[in-house]
């Protein structure tokens, strides 16, 4: 008995020992070399470089295969190189995953997940806009054109509480200047991200505002991975990089940009994401009206 203890133990040992360096080696054994990833939302590449260079490195050492960052000029460009094989992966929004689908068929390595992202409908305390439907003939301010929790999940709100928003509405798409519009007085109301909400706040502390509505978290932003990459490739990137995902995290947020962006609410990567769970946001176009590709 002692024999054959001795012996098991022996062989678990020198398993523990080569369990990392072969999880490792299939990436390199599966993978083509160099993997390329974009940005769906960063066109220079020195903008590019000083978001993801660290997230790069980490991801090479953690693999064995070189992550080279390739800049493309805008999303529907993403796309399609990714439909071509011209890049492995783009870091991109929940929008651009759907918009990506109808080119070709998508897979996602990882997700980042954001528990306070999602969409917000703000008005000041003493307005009587008390519904959605209140909405109707006032001015509303919104975030960017595309914008997943700024544009299109506030769009898809209106049009569930029974409005045309391009017609029973003015709306100003107001970007950055969002917050202070309604601050201003300019706006009747502001849909924006969750985050807005806290935002307004912040920034006008003597007057009292009201959440008029707030969907659900929505999906996180997904690490698109064309599904023309082996199967044996895509289930070897996320075996390794999930064991290693602690210090794959802290090289992505270790940048300005992505820590901006990412740390907040507990958020952190997910290895499970499922592709369907980005149909509400098909969804969500479909119901406001709005085309993928605009």
């Amino acid at each position: 008995m002692t024999s054959f203890n001795k012996t098991a133990l022996t062989a678990a040992a020198f398993a523990a020992m080569l369990a990392a360096p072969v999880a490792a080696q299939s990436v390199a054994d599966s993978c083509p070399a160099p993997l390329r990833m974009a940005d769906a939302g960063i066109e220079g590449m020195g903008d590019l470089t000083e978001a993801f260079g660290p997230f790069a490195a980490k991801f090479e050492e953690i693999t064995g295969v070189e992550l080279a960052l390739y800049s493309l000029s805008n999303r529907t460009a993403a796309g399609t190189a990714l439909q071509f094989d011209e890049v492995e992966f783009v870091f991109a929004g929940p929008s651009e995953f759907v918009l990506f689908q109808q080119l070709a068929e998508m897979d996602v390595l990882f997700s980042v997940v954001r528990p306070s992202y999602g969409s917000s409908f703000v008005v000041k305390a003493d307005s009587d806009i008390m519904t959605m439907a209140d909405l109707k003939g006032r001015r509303v301010a919104l975030k960017d054109v595309g914008s997943t929790s700024g544009h299109i999940f506030p769009m898809m709100m209106m049009a569930e509480a029974g409005l045309d928003p391009m017609n029973d509405a003015e709306v100003i798409m107001a970007g950055d200047a969002r917050i202070q519009v309604l601050i201003n007085g300019d706006v009747d109301a502001m849909g924006g991200g969750n985050k807005d909400w806290a935002a307004v706040r912040k920034q006008d502390p003597n007057t009292e505002y009201r959440l008029l509505a707030q969907t659900d978290t929505l999906p996180g932003d997904p690490v698109v991975m064309r599904a023309s990459l082996p199967q044996e490739c895509r289930d070897a990137l996320r075996a390794t990089l999930r064991d290693n995902q602690a210090d794959l995290w802290a090289a992505l947020t270790a940048t300005e940009r992505n820590a901006d962006k990412f740390i907040e609410d507990d958020s952190f990567m997910s290895f499970d994401t499922d592709p369907a769970i980005y149909d509400v946001v098909r969804r969500a176009y479909e119901v406001a009206g709005i085309a993928l590709d605009d």
